[in-house]
């Protein structure tokens, strides 16, 4: 039986078919096991995706398969909702040999898939609540997170790294305590373990720590304890996501709204129908919205999703040293801080407050005001209101099952369930477990539409775009061979070095295809950075906009790069010039190119940076 849905374009118009038609012929099959003769499917999919010449079906192509599907040829699974979980989900598909299709009302990673801590982790708070407790679900929880966080590092090297993070000790209890409490951690990693814990006396730790306070609580440090998570590139993890998974057969869209279910006349079971795509089986990963598609098809749904909100800013690189992040485990209301170095600055945030679900959730002055508060306590400089160059929210999906009997207890585990015949709901969780979490929703949609797979589950080593071949001294490769040329404001073009910070950002960002954007940067003359001190360069966007199916400025600026979360105020510099390029890259005429400025406007709006800070007390001014 088909499951159809009816979708809305939104953003800029698809480009017309004509010109595809030869590569449409040519397209990548799904992955099956009889591919290559002989060879396992793992080892063909490996050798595509890590294939230098490989291109991503165009937009184009990716809209008219899904055009393409009928009640009698429909997709074997619809996903609606484009963060890590779904475009997991989409991957996880496409390689078990199913067809697969993807729609995404904004961009991928648009919601809580770019707003996360960037750590990738395995609850060493669930730890401790597991222990005191005498919880064996937490302990499940922390094994099965700890295994997944190996996995999410293992499969994207170029984006995901191992991070120590430091942990302050005020007591000699403290000390003890925390120092235990990691060990055990350690021991549950067992050999999913990325390094040893370890203790750091006062004076070690200041040499490693510049910025942390001696002093504290009205004590003095006696130590600090320092333990290893993993730390990533949130929304560019995402997006390799997508390519993946497009290269592995699926059909990605992003912009595309779901705009209702249609059911056979003759039964219950949903039926897919301003285009209408039909599947066997609908995989709702919409995040915190997941309950708005769940009452698209039965209005009584009972909801599921409990929002929580979390908050974070971004400070100069002076906050912390590279290479070393702060844990607070206990504030004064009892909420984590941490502040973490990432990508050339310091993010601090807290944990989860209550919220409501909004498109753009925007940060509060008390909220940015409380971590500002937390983090002055650890450190030995004066802490500052306009030192703040990006503040954020994410709505984080907190779950519980539908069909629980107790709902009291929220789960900070993952729900899969299938209320509607046709449609399986795939959420909670977290970053760290994006990846289980969509081979636990691919198996109930293979139960729930009877699909038959070529073969089983590829996802646990299966790395993604940009990640194979890559090592941590490949972008000396780009800084030895590649020149950037630049246009000057009077239009004459000059050369300019492929430095250190470009050559290694080009690297972590894009992996072995770093050679791609560089080749653009030396022979489009698109080598100048888009913003002062930061290592973002104009070649950036035309690839983006060609390889990973970027439509608007604020894709760029806030998912294909940083600059958004990094600097708003850098950001609104750069917006131009990033128009014009796209401008250029999509055929935009000059209303477009204003309609999407204004539109970018009010995203970089939402972000609270020092600029637009609204002052009340002249609190850390």
């Amino acid at each position: 039986m088909a499951t159809s849905i009816r979708l809305r374009r939104l953003g800029a118009t698809a480009a017309a078919l004509a010109g595809y038609s030869a590569y449409a012929l040519h397209r990548h099959p799904s992955v099956s096991s009889s591919e290559d003769g002989a060879t396992p499917p793992l080892d063909a999919l490996r050798r595509r995706i890590s294939d230098p010449l490989a291109v991503v079906p165009p937009r184009a192509v990716q809209e008219s398969a899904l055009i393409g599907s009928s009640s009698s040829n429909p997709l074997d699974i619809l996903v609606v909702g484009g963060g890590a979980t779904g475009c997991g989900v989409a991957l996880d598909a496409a390689t078990r040999g199913l067809r697969v299709g993807l729609v995404e009302r904004e961009d991928f990673s648009s919601g809580t898939s770019s707003r996360s801590t960037k750590l990738i982790h395995g609850g060493v708070r669930y730890l401790e609540k597991a222990v005191f407790n005498l919880d064996y679900g937490q302990l499940k929880l922390v094994f099965h997170a700890l295994e997944e966080r190996k996995q999410v590092i293992d499969n994207a090297p170029h984006l995901c790294h191992a991070l120590p993070c430091m942990t302050p000790c005020f007591d000699w209890f403290e000390v003890v305590y925390f120092w235990m409490g990691l060990k055990l951690y350690d021991l549950v990693a067992g050999a999913r373990l990325l390094h040893l814990s370890r203790y750091y006396s006062a004076q070690e730790s200041v040499e490693l720590f510049p910025t942390l306070a001696r002093k504290g609580k009205d004590k003095s440090l006696k130590g600090t304890v320092v333990y290893y998570d993993g730390q990533m590139n949130d929304s560019r993890v995402n997006v390799a996501l997508a390519c993946t998974a497009a290269l592995a057969g699926a059909s990605m869209l992003n912009h595309a709204e779901v705009v209702s279910f249609l059911k056979e006349e003759a039964g219950e079971r949903i039926v897919g129908k301003e285009f209408d795509t039909y599947a066997k089986v609908i995989v709702n990963a919409a995040g915190p919205f997941c309950d708005s598609v769940r009452k698209l098809a039965d209005q009584d749904a009972k909801a599921m999703i409990c929002p929580s909100s979390g908050v974070h800013i971004v400070l100069p690189d002076y906050y912390s040293p590279e290479g070393m992040g702060l844990i607070v485990p206990k504030t004064k209301d009892g909420r984590v801080v941490f502040m973490l170095p990432w990508l050339g600055r310091t993010v601090a945030g807290t944990t989860d407050s209550n919220t409501a679900i909004t498109m753009l959730p925007e940060p509060h002055e008390d909220e940015i005001d409380f971590i500002l508060d937390a983090i002055c306590d650890y450190l030995n400089v004066k802490v500052r209101r306009s030192d703040v160059l990006s503040a954020w929210s994410g709505i984080r999906p907190l779950a519980t099952d539908p069909k629980a009997k107790n709902t009291e207890s929220i789960s900070r585990d993952h729900v899969v369930c299938e209320d509607v015949p046709g449609l399986v709901t795939i959420t909670g969780g977290k970053w760290t477990t994006y990846r289980s979490m969509a081979e636990d929703a691919v198996d109930a949609a293979i139960k729930s539409g009877k699909l038959n797979t070529a073969n089983k589950c590829l996802t646990p080593n299966l790395r993604l775009i940009g990640g194979e071949g890559w090592d941590p001294a490949s972008f000396t490769v780009l800084a030895q061979q590649y020149v950037r040329m630049k246009k000057t404001y009077s239009g004459k073009v000059v050369p300019g070095v492929m430095d250190t910070a470009v050559a290694k950002h080009l690297s972590r960002a894009y992996g072995t295809f770093a050679k791609r954007v560089a080749a653009i940067a030396q022979n489009e003359n698109l080598g100048k950075r888009l913003a002062h001190g930061y290592p973002f360069l104009e070649a950036e966007v035309a690839y983006c906009a060609r390889q990973e199916y970027c439509e608007s400025a604020v894709d760029f600026i806030a998912r294909r790069s940083r600059l958004a979360f990094l600097d708003t105020d850098a950001a609104g510099r750069a917006l131009p010039r990033v128009i014009e390029i796209l401008a250029t890259e999509h055929k935009w005429d000059k209303s477009k190119q204003k309609q999407e400025f204004q539109r970018a406007k009010e995203f970089l709006e939402t972000f609270k940076s020092s600029k637009n800070a609204q002052f009340r007390d002249g609190k850390h001014k």
